[in-house]
């Protein structure tokens, strides 16, 4: 199997994409730490992996806290003798109009989306020098992070600082063998937002025609760690949104539709 061997944390993995990515490694052989704010949800994903014969561990972690995330970090190695990749999955989103955003709103939203995921790579990358045998950081963006919606401003600013700070973590850790990489997912149910809402491209207005899935996502989550395909990218942000993202470069949606 793939990832035979090797030891993956996934942050927000107890639900949505996080789960879906979560299982994708463990059928491919990872031990996989299971960390969510969720503890029932960690430990469902957990107890599903466990009985299909597979490696998990549950953790309960708030990625804003870096003893939390440090303990996280212990209890992989602990467990299972070490850590090779970490999945910054853990996320919030809201919709809220932009004239009604608070500074709670906008410091909620860098808080967990980019300060826990600064937190997490520092903690994670730590244990990788340490082992000397490189890793991979794999960050989740958004398409929302490449463009402005009027209804999301906050969550756009976050997932495009999020897209900055890949970039940035790719350059401090390339001397480590680190690859890191992000995806940047669209229109996904579950995952947080109303798909219907008209705070995004309805199903009609995506090229591939329907909405993505979990799925859609931990399969190019798989391939950012596989040497034959990712051995020599770093710093990328993959778009994985069905062609959502064309829409903000050749044909703005009409919104009076």
């Amino acid at each position: 199997m793939k990832l035979e061997g090797k030891t993956a944390i996934v942050t927000g993995g107890g639900s949505g994409i996080g789960r879906g990515i979560s299982l994708r490694y463990a059928r491919e052989g990872a031990s996989v730490v299971v960390a969510d704010l969720d503890t029932a949800g960690a430990e469902n994903v957990a107890e599903e992996i466990n009985s299909a014969d597979g490696k998990a561990l549950a953790v309960t972690v708030d990625v804003t806290d870096r003893e939390g995330v440090k303990n996280m970090v212990a209890a992989a190695v602990k467990e299972f003798g070490g850590l090779d990749i970490l999945v910054n999955n853990a996320g919030v989103g809201k919709i809220i109009p932009f004239m009604e955003t608070t500074e709670a709103d906008f410091d909620l939203f860098f808080n967990v989306n980019c300060k826990g995921l600064m937190i997490c790579s520092q903690e994670a990358a730590k244990q990788m020098i340490a082992q000397n045998r490189g890793g991979k950081i794999v960050n989740l963006a958004s398409q929302a992070g490449r463009r402005g919606e009027s209804l999301v401003m906050a969550y756009c600013a976050s997932k495009a600082a999020v897209i900055s700070m890949n970039q940035s973590i790719a350059l401090a850790l390339a001397e480590h063998k680190i690859n890191v990489n992000a995806i940047a997912p669209g229109a996904i149910p579950g995952g947080g937002f109303a798909t219907s809402d008209d705070a995004f491209q309805p199903k009609r207005k995506i090229p591939l025609g329907r909405f993505g899935a979990p799925e859609d996502i931990s399969g190019p989550a798989l391939a950012l760690l596989s040497n034959r395909f990712s051995q020599y990218v770093t710093g990328v942000t993959l778009p994985v949104d069905g062609g959502l993202d064309l829409y903000s470069w050749i044909d703005p949606p009409d919104t009076n539709a």
